[in-house]
């Protein structure tokens, strides 16, 4: 064979082979990708490019007008010792001497609720104030009075007779989703009022320590110290929490924040407005979490899950249902009764009145009750 033959028999069918390669890449390319990676659904890529650049700053405008920066000014009286009193003493060893009372300044946040001056902020805010000075974000001031407080929630509840108010617009939070955007609207460090920018980290937190009565917001929005009181907002800049409180091992944002849900916080307000003080429903007991130790002692099954009744209020709500000490309550109203924080939380979210059906275990047989929610005297009013 010559080499004219050689090269052609080579080469020839390589070229052909190079041709048909090219085609398939630039007429059916997925045959390709189909053998080199998996079938990941990708999206669009114009989604992104054509979509708009969205914008927070309608909901921003929206609510910050209500959010206000609030001074409270307090006098603290010195402890001194009573020699500091003698004349002689302070003849030989002071001149001049200190005076007795001291001048306390803190400062917080608040949200206007109502168009005639209702404001919510935090109890520890403006806690033994004597003064409560009110500033809006177009630089009008004025003193506020105090309506009411609900220590064991840690709201309160202002009023300022002022003037073309902004009352700000609130939504539902049972609606709030893990990973919504949030925004948290206040008065952080006494710089003026700033807008942080997160999600819905969790909802319903609780055992905090932080409260009595606890079923928090958590956000990632940054909240540092004078942010209590502000306004937690949605994208749309509807009010879906008060900022209360925060995590932290440095004294500053670590991205862990505590906020009311606002449908709890405007119960405190209209009951603070309407009575001077917080309406919470109350059964008259006291109870423990049923634990494997208990249960063993009582001869139940440990994995029974419930809140043993340890003590009942005589003449009680409980106590005029029929229950006892030792009683293993399963539900209320229907809802598993299992951990006591939520138990009370869901009670005290009651009216006086309201009939409680309650499922608990009595000798190992189930039994049921009705009970009529009664009144909880709050800490204020003590």
């Amino acid at each position: 064979m010559s080499i004219n033959a050689i090269i052609q028999s080579l080469v020839l069918p390589a070229l052909v082979g190079l041709c048909v390669a090219m085609g398939v890449m630039l007429w059916a390319p997925e045959w390709v990708n189909q053998t080199a990676y998996p079938n990941v659904t990708m999206a669009p890529t114009t989604a992104l490019a054509n979509g708009p650049v969205y914008s927070y700053a309608p909901a921003v405008d929206q609510a910050a007008p209500a959010v206000v920066n609030i001074y409270t000014r307090k006098v603290v009286q010195r402890k001194l010792h009573p020699l500091y009193d003698d004349p002689l003493f302070q003849r030989f060893f002071r001149t001049n001497p200190e005076p007795n009372e001291r001048i306390q300044s803190s400062l917080g946040s608040g949200v206007i609720m109502t168009a005639d001056g209702y404001i919510l902020t935090n109890n520890h805010v403006i806690n033994n104030a004597d003064q409560i000075v009110v500033a809006l974000r177009d630089g009008r001031e004025a003193s506020a009075t105090l309506v009411g407080t609900d220590p064991e929630a840690d709201l309160a509840v202002l009023k300022v007779e002022m003037e073309n108010l902004p009352p700000i617009l609130a939504a539902s939070s049972d609606t709030l989703r893990i990973g919504d955007v949030v925004l948290a609207i206040g008065n952080p460090l006494g710089v003026g009022q700033t807008v942080t920018m997160g999600i819905v980290s969790a909802t319903g937190r609780n055992q905090l320590g932080l409260n009595i009565y606890e079923d928090y917001i958590q956000t990632d929005a940054a909240i540092n110290p004078g942010n209590s009181g502000g306004a937690l907002v949605n994208a749309r800049g509807e009010l879906v929490g008060i900022n209360t409180a925060i995590f932290s091992q440095s004294g500053g944002s670590e991205g862990i924040g505590f906020a009311i849900p606002i449908d709890a916080a405007m119960r405190t307000l209209k009951d603070i407005a309407k009575h001077g003080t917080t309406i919470r429903g109350w059964l008259g007991i006291e109870v423990q979490e049923a634990n494997p130790k208990l249960l063993s002692a009582l001869g139940l099954p440990q994995a029974l899950t419930g809140l043993i009744v340890t003590g009942i209020y005589e003449d009680g709500p409980a106590d005029e249902a029929g229950l006892s000490v030792g009683d293993i309550i399963v539900a209320i109203n229907q809802m598993d009764a299992s951990d006591a924080r939520q138990a009370m939380n869901q009670i005290a979210a009651l009216r006086p009145g309201d009939k409680i059906d309650l499922a608990f275990i009595r000798d190992g047989k189930q039994a049921s009750a009705k009970a009529i929610a009664g009144q909880r005297r709050s800490a204020a009013s003590q």
